[in-house]
């Protein structure tokens, strides 16, 4: 398959945000306060209000998305987010946590886990997120720029499981954050892992 470019309007809101607006082929996407993508494990809530916006997501294919934000507030975060259900998704990006920029991936099968990795450089610079769904796999990989992306994550996924995957934002903690989304793309994936 060739890489090509979703439209936006080829997705639909797994929660609207509170604004959203096509400009110059770009997305900005203002989120709710208190919205987010978490279950049970640690905090014990359970929050299903991110702002994904999802289509159908074949085997054997890798999703793409690109985005600018100015993150201040604890857990203000984007990225993109795969969904089989309300208890099966996994979502990947950049959260703001404890001060700074942090790299990883939440995996949620019933419960959240949660990794993630400092990035401090990375503050307002553009950010690509990629996931290939590889084999019974996805392959999760981030780069900043035209930097050579690096491995977040390797997870394990069935191979028939229907999925969506697209671009999400939320907003824990505050109103105001607003995400540039550049780019959602759907392209040919990962030939391998090393």
């Amino acid at each position: 398959m060739s890489t090509h470019r979703v439209p936006w309007t080829h997705g639909k809101w797994t929660t609207p945000p509170m604004e959203s607006q096509e400009e110059g082929g770009r997305l900005l996407v203002t989120a709710r306060e208190g919205s987010d993508a978490w279950r049970e494990t640690y905090y014990g809530f359970v929050h299903d209000d991110e702002h994904a916006l999802l289509t159908d997501w074949a085997r054997d294919e890798a999703v793409e998305v690109s985005f600018t934000a100015r993150f201040e507030a604890q857990f203000d975060q984007a990225g993109i987010l795969v969904r089989a259900s309300d208890r099966h998704w996994v979502k990947t990006g950049v959260e703001f946590s404890d001060g700074a920029p942090q790299l990883g991936a939440v995996v949620t099968d019933g419960r959240s886990d949660w990794s993630v990795a400092p990035v401090p450089e990375w503050l307002d610079r553009e950010v690509t997120l990629r996931v290939s769904r590889v084999r019974d796999s996805l392959i999760i990989r981030a780069r900043v720029d035209d930097d050579a992306p690096r491995l977040v994550r390797v997870v394990p996924m069935d191979v028939d499981l229907p999925l969506q995957a697209g671009p999400y934002c939320c907003s824990p903690t505050r109103s105001g954050l607003t995400v540039e989304f550049h780019e959602w793309r759907l392209t040919e994936p990962d030939g391998g892992l090393h």
